[in-house]
């Protein structure tokens, strides 16, 4: 009799494929990430400005973000983990109850700065204690949505998916400099875009809540960490997919028990650290330094306001060049970790002289992008280049030795570079220049050959 029955009332086979994340989940997914990466990308075109109207030293401003990097670069692998034991849809609201709340109350203690309400060294304070709400508790969602598509993804369909996830990042990055300059609101000002981004995340946030259902995974997949958002560069899961990596590291999809705990400098890892941070360190100091340097260079200093508009366009131009890196040139070109690594810090570095010299808004967007794009393919290079130098079962603990270091050159180098170039336009630019000289000069001497590192590991 059960050959008769219904199609419908049959169990599945075992066999069966299972089907992969529909397109409406997906997207909501992938608006989560969009939300997080357009607001702080946004918040990054108008804090120049903010700064200048309390009348606050640039590195003032820089260092209001150090706290926030510190703790993504602690609380990030803690919240991967725990996203494998108390499930990713409660990970993902939390992350985004901290991105809400840290924008909410950085837009507020900012606008309260900016109408006098407040004195400029309180109000820049309370902006720092709010931004680590961020840092904190907004680390929780990405690594959250990438095991999230990952367990209910197929083996066949998971890079393309966790590369859908990934460009939703990168595509933020391009549309918060765009957006900011117009959510400079008339009662707010400049506070507008932290505002409007809280509220963007409630949206999301109630999204999230009532339309994506509770975990069922399909495939064991681990949390992995998210690099610091000010990166612009792709999850290190998804670089490794783009930069030759392990997307077959699990035969058939299972889980292998990691050893012991990585670390930095171990001989497997040293040169790719080195590196690493070394480059993190300069691509930290350009973005810190841009910012400013627009405001210098096109003498609205005495009207931070309008700074917000060519502040987005020249961030705008860098987010798309580095995306043009990461999903054009890599996978056209077809780079191994070592070529992209040192291709990219050169071009790096040849971009950060064309942006020390550039003296009008062309020339500046010019350096920087080009600068970004050299970026664009060192981070994923250099990412791939960590993860091909370690077995199978270590990359879980590849991934996140990546977005440590990501992260660590994210907490104090744009304040450097800042202080650097208040003191020196040569002196900040130049260091940028060393540092890139030197990545190139000891990647060269160092970094494993491409050959080398595609073999197949054991």
């Amino acid at each position: 009799m059960a050959d008769f029955e219904p199609a419908e009332t049959r169990a599945p086979l075992p066999s069966a494929r299972p089907s992969a994340i529909p397109r409406a989940r997906m997207a909501l997914l992938f608006t989560v990430m969009l939300t997080t990466a357009a607001g702080n990308t946004a918040m990054q075109s108008v804090m120049p400005s903010i700064g200048t109207s309390l009348g606050v030293d640039d590195v003032w401003i820089s260092l209001a973000y150090s706290w926030s990097a510190l703790l993504w670069v602690i609380c990030a692998p803690m919240w991967a983990e725990r996203s494998d034991r108390r499930g990713r849809k409660a990970m993902m609201a939390l992350g985004m109850l901290g991105f809400i709340a840290s924008f909410l109350l950085c837009g507020l203690m900012l606008w309260l700065g900016l109408a006098g309400i407040l004195p400029a060294f309180w109000a820049l304070l309370l902006f720092a204690a709010a931004r680590s709400l961020y840092g904190g508790f907004g680390s929780a969602a990405p690594p959250a949505v990438q095991a999230y598509v990952a367990s209910r993804t197929p083996r066949s369909e998971r890079t393309q998916a966790l590369s859908l996830i990934a460009s939703s990042f990168g595509l933020g990055t391009v549309i918060g400099p765009a957006l900011a300059p117009l959510m400079v609101l008339p009662v707010i000002g400049l506070a507008g875009p932290f505002l409007v981004f809280a509220l963007i995340g409630g949206v999301t946030l109630i999204a999230l809540r009532l339309r994506l259902p509770d975990d069922e995974p399909q495939f064991p997949a681990r949390g992995s960490t998210y690099e610091s958002p000010y990166s612009g560069s792709p999850s290190s899961e998804v670089a490794k997919n783009a930069g030759g990596g392990s997307e077959n590291d699990n035969d058939d999809g299972e889980e292998l028990d990691e050893p012991r705990k990585l670390r930095w400098f171990e001989p497997r890892l040293r040169p790719w650290v080195i590196c690493g941070l070394l480059g993190g360190h300069a691509q930290a100091m350009v973005l810190g330094i841009a910012g400013f340097l627009v405001l210098d260079r096109m003498g609205l200093r005495a009207d931070p306001t309008a700074g917000a508009g060519p502040v987005g366009l020249v961030l705008m131009a860098g987010a798309i060049a580095t995306l043009l890196a990461q999903w054009g040139l890599i996978p056209r070109l077809n780079l191994g970790p070592r070529a992209a690594s040192l291709l990219g810090i050169a071009i790096s570095g040849v971009g950060t002289i064309v942006l020390a010299v550039g003296q009008n808004l062309h020339t500046i967007a010019l350096g920087y992008a080009i600068a970004s794009l050299g970026f664009g393919l060192f981070r994923p290079g250099n990412t791939s280049g960590t993860s091909l130098a370690l077995t199978r079962a270590e990359q879980g603990r590849a991934g996140g030795v990546t977005a440590s270091v990501a992260g660590a050159s994210f907490i104090y180098a744009p304040a450097l570079g800042v202080w650097l170039y208040n003191h020196s336009d040569w002196l900040g630019f130049g260091l940028i220049v060393a540092l890139c000289g030197i990545v190139f000069a000891y990647g060269w001497a160092s970094l494993q050959a491409d050959s080398t590192l595609t073999r197949d590991r054991t």
